[in-house]
């Protein structure tokens, strides 16, 4: 698995042939896959099945969505608030509370889309930038991975949003949302990861490097 500065994580896995274990997988607790097929091709989602052999020796299958990935942005306003969006989801039913973010477009480096989507989703532009690292928010049935970013020096500008996407830009101090996540009023995975990250980062224990925007 490679790695560079834009994709610290390193590269998707290949599904075409089965998910291939990694190197540092233990052999006694790894599953190999024996062959793959697609279950379902959807515009944005996509399930295959792969038939695998068990570390006891017999076989099972293993259903999962293949997902390009995505990035999430931790965008700190001058004051400390933290910027977030307020969108319907629809498999909820209700609308969310969430940091900005987007999935990574064909070959994108995730840095690329964070700005992206930063920009098109709240109009801001960032000045600095500091990878945190990366979350699998759904590990026994998609290959999705999420890279963390935060985001200072914001600039505001003019949104772009997606035809067809509609959302409110809101902001909120750290214990506010500590307080919603507490109530149960916050739920999503990748908002709750990041709010981990920023109050290790606050407390000094979790440092990052930060980088000024190209």
């Amino acid at each position: 698995m490679t790695t560079t500065a834009d994709d610290p994580s390193g590269t998707h896995p290949d599904t075409s042939q089965g998910i291939t274990p990694t190197a540092d997988a233990d052999p006694h607790l790894r599953e190999l896959p024996l062959d793959s097929q697609w279950v379902l091709r959807g515009n944005f989602l996509q399930v295959r099945r792969d038939h695998v052999r068990l570390p006891n020796g017999r076989e099972a299958t293993r259903e999962y969505i293949t997902h390009p990935g995505a990035a999430v942005i931790v965008p700190i306003l001058e004051d400390g608030r933290l910027l977030l969006e307020r969108q319907y989801r629809y498999p909820m039913g209700r609308v969310m509370l969430e940091f900005p973010a987007g999935k990574l477009d064909p070959d994108e480096p995730p840095l690329t889309c964070a700005r992206r989507e930063l920009l098109e989703e709240t109009g801001y532009r960032a000045t600095e930038w500091a990878y945190a690292g990366v979350m699998h928010n759904a590990i026994a049935y998609s290959t999705e991975r999420i890279e963390i970013f935060f985001a200072r020096g914001l600039v505001a500008g003019e949104r772009k949003l997606d035809d067809g996407e509609f959302l409110d830009v809101v902001a909120h101090t750290q214990d506010e949302l500590d307080q919603m996540v507490l109530n149960g009023e916050l739920t999503d995975a990748k908002t709750l990861s990041c709010l981990l990250w920023l109050a290790r980062w606050r407390a000094g224990a979790w440092p990052l490097a930060w980088t000024t925007a190209g």
